[in-house]
């Protein structure tokens, strides 16, 4: 069964460049990318350009916004980061008919079929996703739902993995060593 191990933190905290750093490292300077963001505008194309200076030929790179689970399966490396499960969860979200009652039902599903992916490979499986519950509540109604189901999808992965960073101003700690187990 994998290792899985889950970074998160607010934005610009640093936890992409600590988990790019991490999969190497546990690695042996080879890792996966399994990259989620989709390309709209001119903005996010450089975030996405950012990301990928970053990266050199020790990764191996696949691109799945959508349906990443089927990913898993094909990977060969013994370390996979998975950046970012919040932007994965946008591009599910927004498919999605907010006021459908069955739509927290949906997400349950959709989140198990991500870990159950990440669980039965043979890899360390390294999940980046924002912390976004620390700040004000939304005023609208997609932005707290996003908000709840982000929430909980890092709950959801943080139950599963052996280890939890959370990472500040670039600096990483482990908060599942030092939480309380009640």
């Amino acid at each position: 069964m994998a290792e899985i191990i889950l970074v998160t933190g607010g934005a610009r905290s640093g936890k992409s460049t600590f988990a790019e750093k991490l999969a190497l490292k546990l690695g042996n300077g080879r890792a996966a990318y399994i990259a989620t963001a989709q390309i709209f505008d001119t903005e996010m194309a450089r975030r996405v350009e950012i990301h990928k200076s970053r990266r050199f030929n020790n990764w191996a790179n696949y691109e799945a916004p959508f349906d990443a689970d089927k990913i898993f399966p094909t990977v060969t490396e013994n370390v996979i980061l998975f950046d970012c499960v919040t932007m994965y969860l946008t591009n599910w979200l927004l498919t999605k008919n907010l006021d459908d009652e069955k739509l927290f039902n949906e997400f349950e599903i959709f989140i198990e079929k991500l870990i159950a992916a990440a669980e039965k490979s043979c890899a360390t499986v390294i999940f980046v996703s924002n912390e976004v519950g620390a700040g004000i509540v939304p005023e609208n109604k997609l932005a707290r739902i996003f908000r709840d189901l982000a929430g909980l999808a890092n709950q959801k992965i943080a139950a599963h993995a052996e280890k939890v960073f959370l990472v500040i101003a670039g600096l990483a700690v482990d908060i599942k060593k030092i939480a309380e187990r009640i």
